[in-house]
C-alpha cells in the first residue's frame, strides 16, 4: 500500500508541476511545506503513517468503485442506444439485485471503518503521557506551559520571527528563506520517542494547533480544553501553522516543534530553567530609567515591532505609538489597562501574559523613544495595581 501510494503521489506530482511554474521560487523545508507539495506531508509518527495508510485505502477502494460504477453505466448507455435499435425492457425488481448491491456496499463500509475507527480511538488515547505541554493560542501567538514531565514548570511565549514580519510587510520577499513565515522566537522542544500530550486552549477566539508530520490537528477553544497527543520518531524541526482563521494576523502564527534526544532535552530544560531564575524580577523593585528602557526595547522588538514597526508608526489600521496621547499621558494606568486587557475588539491584544517588569519595561519604552521623551517611568508595581481592576 505504501508503494502504490508512492506511486499515485508521484503521478499526481507531474501532473500538477505546471501549477508550480507560476509559484514564487521557494525551496522544500525539512519538517514543513515542499514545492509542489500534493500528497501528505511525511510523516514522523505512527498515527501519522496510519492516517497516509487510511487515506490512499479508502481513495483507491473510491477510485475503484466509481470507475467500476460508470464503466457500466456508460457501456450499458453506449451498447444498448436507441440509434442502434435498443428497445427499452419492462420489468419490476429484483430482490435478489437489491439484496446484492446493499449488502456489499454495507461490506466495503465496514471494511474501511474498522482501520478507521481503530487510528480514531488511538488518536484520543492521551493516557500515560511522558510530557504534558498546554498550548494557548492568542492573537496572533502561542503560549508553552509544561505542566509534568521532565521541565514541568517552564513557561514562554512563541512568535513569528520579526524578521519575517518586516519582509512581509514590505512585499518583497525576493530573498524570503525556506522557513518563511514558520520561524518563531521560542520553538517547542519535545524529546524523541516520548509520548507528548498536548492540552489545547485559548485566551481569546478559537484557535486551532496543527502539525502535519504528526498527524494532529486540534482546536484551542476559549474557555474549553481539548487534548491530543504525538510521539515523534525522528529528530528534527517541524512546522505546522494555526489552521482556524482567528483575525487579520492569522497568516502570522506559526508553529514549530523542534524534536531533540533525551540529552539534548535534558540540557535544554537546565538552560531554560537558568534563563527563567534569571527573569524572575521582584515586582517591587524601583528601576532606573536607563535600566528599564534596556529591557523595554528586547520586549518591543519581540513583541510589539510586528505591527506597531521599530520606527513606532504603525501600519494601516495599526495605530501609531509614536506621538500617541495614551502614550504620552501623565496617567500610567491608561496604558496599562490597554497592554493588559487589549483594545479596539482584539485588534490591540492582551498581554497580560507578559510579566510585569515587562509590561513596565515596554511601556517606558515608549514613552520614551523616537518623538516620545516624556522622560517618565513606569515601575512594575505600577502594572501590579492594575491587573486587579
Amino acid at each position: 500500500m505504501k508503494s502504490i501510494s508512492n506511486k499515485l503521489a508521484s503521478l499526481l506530482l507531474i501532473a500538477g508541476t505546471w501549477v508550480g511554474g507560476v509559484a514564487h521560487a521557494v525551496q522544500d523545508l525539512p519538517g514543513g511545506p515542499a514545492v509542489n507539495q500534493l500528497n501528505l506531508h511525511p510523516p514522523v509518527t505512527r498515527i501519522a503513517e496510519e492516517q497516509h495508510f487510511l487515506h490512499w485505502m479508502m481513495l483507491i477502494i473510491c477510485t475503484v468503485i466509481f470507475v467500476a460504477v460508470f464503466s457500466v453505466m456508460f457501456y450499458s448507455i453506449w451498447k444498448h442506444r436507441q440509434s442502434k435499435g435498443a428497445k427499452a425492457a419492462n420489468f419490476h425488481e429484483s430482490v435478489t439485485v437489491e439484496v446484492i448491491w446493499t449488502i456489499i456496499p454495507f461490506i466495503i463500509v465496514i471494511l474501511m471503518a474498522l482501520p478507521a475507527t481503530k487510528v480514531l480511538v488511538a488518536q484520543k488515547d492521551t493516557t500515560n503521557a511522558d510530557l504534558t505541554i498546554k498550548t494557548t493560542g492568542y492573537q496572533w501567538k502561542w503560549g508553552y506551559d509544561y505542566i509534568t514531565g521532565e521541565g514541568e514548570g517552564l513557561a514562554f511565549i512563541s512568535t513569528l520571527d520579526s524578521s519575517h514580519r518586516v519582509m512581509s510587510d514590505s512585499g518583497d520577499v525576493k530573498a524570503a528563506p525556506a522557513d518563511y513565515l514558520l520561524k518563531v522566537d521560542n520553538p517547542m522542544v519535545v524529546p524523541v520517542n516520548k509520548k507528548i500530550r498536548i492540552i489545547t486552549t485559548a485566551n481569546d477566539v478559537i484557535h486551532a494547533f496543527m502539525v502535519p508530520a504528526f498527524g494532529i490537528k486540534q482546536d484551542a477553544i476559549p474557555g474549553f480544553v481539548r487534548d491530543t497527543w504525538f510521539r515523534a520518531e525522528k529528530i528534527g524541526d517541524f512546522y505546522g501553522q494555526c489552521a482556524e482563521l482567528c483575525g487579520k494576523e492569522h497568516a502570522y502564527m506559526p508553529i514549530h516543534v523542534k524534536v531533540v534526544s533525551a540529552e539534548d532535552y535534558t540540557a535544554w530544560v537546565a538552560d531554560q530553567r537558568k534563563k527563567a531564575a534569571a527573569k524572575l524580577d521582584d515586582p517591587t523593585k524601583v528601576w532606573t530609567l536607563d535600566d528599564i528602557m534596556k529591557r523595554g526595547e528586547k520586549v518591543y522588538a519581540a513583541n510589539c515591532a510586528a505591527c506597531h514597526q521599530a520606527n513606532g508608526k504603525g501600519a494601516g489600521p495599526i495605530k501609531p505609538l509614536d506621538g500617541s496621547a495614551v502614550v504620552l499621558d501623565t496617567d500610567h494606568a491608561k496604558q496599562i489597562q490597554i497592554l493588559l486587557k487589549g483594545a479596539a475588539n482584539g485588534a490591540m491584544p492582551s498581554w497580560a501574559q507578559l510579566s510585569d517588569t515587562d509590561l513596565a519595561a515596554v511601556a517606558t519604552y515608549t514613552k520614551n523613544t523616537w518623538s516620545n521623551k516624556t522622560g517618565q517611568l513606569v515601575q512594575p508595581a505600577e502594572v501590579v495595581a492594575q491587573r486587579g481592576k
